[in-house]
């Protein structure tokens, strides 16, 4: 079957109606709308001096002009999970946001340069995520979740511990990831879409942000 540009349209089209509520049945629905968070945005990030911390690079939507992943877990409670899990390692999480790129790998390979420790961790508004370390090549990583459907608050607090573990020196187990062959071509359509919504708000050559973040 030949896919053609009218194909596609029809894709997103179909997959953005399905991404809205219907008005008559808002109040119906139950909305997960997470902890509140704010991000305050203080001025271009900047190299860290502390060898305990983790960077944690979000995309440019990410909070901002998206505020779930993929399978709308709240982008608070994500980060919460995130940050929750390196400080139990007894390490800092300190957060940015990557404003010239909406692609995870190379995300995460500019937050190794800003971190303290060299250990960070990228993730997209859609969830993909990504554990990198200063040194390696952009599409080189310690550990990647590329399905992002399938990851949960649990799988994202264990992430956020492993990058604290990777930036004390140890070499911890892998974060254990489900497989669903049928993940991809269930979400690939509204993959595409986010992805597309995440790379409009890409400026190019700008510098990283420092994040201060804020659980109400």
């Amino acid at each position: 079957m030949e896919i053609n540009s009218q194909m596609i349209r029809e894709i997103v089209e179909q997959v953005m109606q399905g991404m809205q509520v219907p008005e008559q049945s808002k109040s119906a629905q139950p909305v997960n709308t997470g902890h509140p968070m704010t991000l305050v945005e203080k001025g271009e990030a900047v190299l860290g001096n502390r060898a305990d911390e983790v960077v944690i690079a979000i995309a440019p939507a990410f909070g901002k002009y998206q505020n779930k992943t993929i399978v709308n877990v709240p982008h608070s409670d994500v980060l919460r999970e995130m940050i929750a899990g390196i400080e139990e390692q007894g390490l800092r999480a300190r957060v940015i946001r990557v404003l010239r790129t909406s692609d995870v790998a190379f995300a995460a390979h500019d937050a190794t340069k800003l971190s303290g420790s060299g250990i960070s961790i990228g993730i997209q508004s859609r969830g993909t995520t990504v554990i990198h370390q200063k040194g390696l090549p952009p599409l080189s990583n310690l550990e990647l979740f590329s399905q992002s459907p399938l990851l949960d608050l649990a799988a994202y607090r264990a992430i956020g511990s492993n990058a604290a573990k990777y930036a004390k020196g140890e070499s911890p187990t892998p974060v254990p990831t489900k497989n669903d062959q049928m993940a991809r071509p269930k979400f690939q359509a509204k993959a595409a879409v986010l992805h597309i919504k995440e790379t409009e708000h890409v400026v190019p050559k700008a510098k990283a942000v420092e994040i201060d973040v804020k659980f109400n």
